[in-house]
């Protein structure tokens, strides 16, 4: 898809309205009203509202009537969204910085046991925190806050991967927003009648909800380990 082609789905400013609900989303784990975005634009309430029936109207956003934070990108807003900001990073990128990565990539030199020791045997093989990672597919990073997820090695203060989808099935660790509003990261098990979201901390109960979206299904942790 070249520029103008993407010009002809999306008006920038419906872009913009569009890449603020992904942000605000991010960053806060729910929803935007159009009270946020309209402040964090510098529009008006009226041109976002509008904004915001053309982004519904092309299938990129869903909305619940009747709730002030149900602002949801679907799967073809994410797939936009993402086009958008390869197109900018081809319009922005020169032959020298295109060739040279911002980031050196780490370079595995081997493996490592934990348990009884194996044979050291280097293997030096290049390695991109961002292929590893799959960030190349739109992943985002959410800091956990809380310890109800420690023993499936998700610990507070952790950086967890997440890719975006509406859907998970039974036992995958997934970021859910409930009541349209808290977000949360826990296992997720469908019951007959409602989503079960299990912690990994028996000092924390199961959380059961019908009004539960699927944000994203968790890949990775990411965690510093303190040096004294």
């Amino acid at each position: 898809m070249s520029q103008s082609s993407l010009q002809t789905i999306i008006t920038p400013r419906q872009l913009s309205v569009l890449l603020q609900i992904e942000a605000f989303q991010t960053s806060h784990c729910y929803s935007a009203t159009i009270g946020d975005l309209a402040d964090a634009l510098n529009l008006s309430r009226t041109t976002v509202f509008e904004h915001i029936a053309a982004l519904c109207e092309k299938k990129l956003i869903t909305k619940s009537n009747g709730k002030a934070r149900s602002l949801q990108l679907t799967t073809k807003g994410r797939q936009l969204i993402a086009e958008a900001r390869r197109l900018e990073s081809l319009a922005v990128a020169s032959p020298k910085t295109a060739s040279k990565p911002e980031n050196t990539p780490w370079t595995v030199v081997g493996r490592i046991s934990a348990g009884y020791g194996i044979e050291a045997l280097p293997d030096p093989q290049p390695f991109s925190s961002e292929s590893f990672l799959g960030c190349q597919r739109g992943e985002f990073l959410l800091q956990v806050v809380g310890t109800s997820m420690v023993d499936a090695g998700i610990l507070d203060g952790d950086y967890i991967v997440c890719r975006p989808s509406a859907t998970a099935i039974d036992g995958q660790i997934v970021v859910a927003l409930l009541n349209g509003q808290n977000a949360t990261v826990k296992r997720f098990f469908k019951d007959q009648k409602a989503v079960r979201l299990q912690p990994a901390n028996d000092a924390f109960e199961p959380i059961f909800a019908k009004d539960c979206i699927v944000q994203a299904v968790v890949t990775g942790v990411i965690r510093k380990l303190p040096i004294r």
